[in-house]
C-alpha cells in the first residue's frame, strides 16, 4: 500500500477520533464532511445550529476549520496525545513514589521506638520521684 494513502487514512482516523468527542448530537462522519466543506447548505446550517448549542464543540470545530493543512491536524493530534501520555505517566510515577510501601520491618521498628520512649519516660519519672 502506498505510504501517502496509509498516512491519509491514519490522519482521517485521528481526526474522526477527535471529532467523536466534540458533540454527541452530530456523528463524526457529518462533522468531517462539514470541516471539509462537502455538505449541502441545508445540512451545514443544521450542523452549525447543533454546534452553537454546545460552546465547547463550536469552539473546537471553529479551531479545526481554521487549520488548512490536514497533515498539520494529524501532527497536532499526535503531539497532544504524546504530551498527554507523558504527563499521565509522570503523574503516575510521582504517585507511586509518594506511596508508602507497607513493609513489616517498618512497623516493627516503629513499635520498638515507641516502647523505648515509654520505658525511658517511666525510668526518668521514677528516678526523679526517688530523688525528691
Amino acid at each position: 500500500m502506498n505510504v501517502a494513502i496509509v498516512k491519509r487514512k491514519r490522519m482521517t482516523e485521528n481526526l474522526r477520533d477527535i471529532l467523536s468527542h466534540l458533540s454527541p448530537d452530530i456523528d463524526e462522519e457529518t462533522l468531517l464532511l462539514y470541516l471539509q466543506n462537502k455538505l449541502s447548505t441545508e445540512k451545514k446550517h443544521e450542523v452549525e445550529k447543533k454546534l452553537l448549542e454546545n460552546d465547547f464543540a463550536g469552539d473546537a470545530a471553529e479551531g479545526l476549520q481554521n487549520i488548512n493543512d490536514q497533515q498539520r491536524i494529524s501532527y497536532l493530534v499526535e503531539t497532544l496525545n504524546r504530551d498527554l501520555k507523558k504527563r499521565l505517566e509522570k503523574n503516575k510515577r510521582r504517585r507511586q513514589k509518594m506511596k508508602i510501601t507497607q513493609q513489616p520491618w517498618i512497623f516493627v521498628t516503629i513499635i520498638i521506638i515507641l516502647l523505648l520512649i515509654v520505658i525511658a519516660y517511666v525510668v526518668i519519672h521514677s528516678l526523679l520521684k526517688s530523688n525528691s
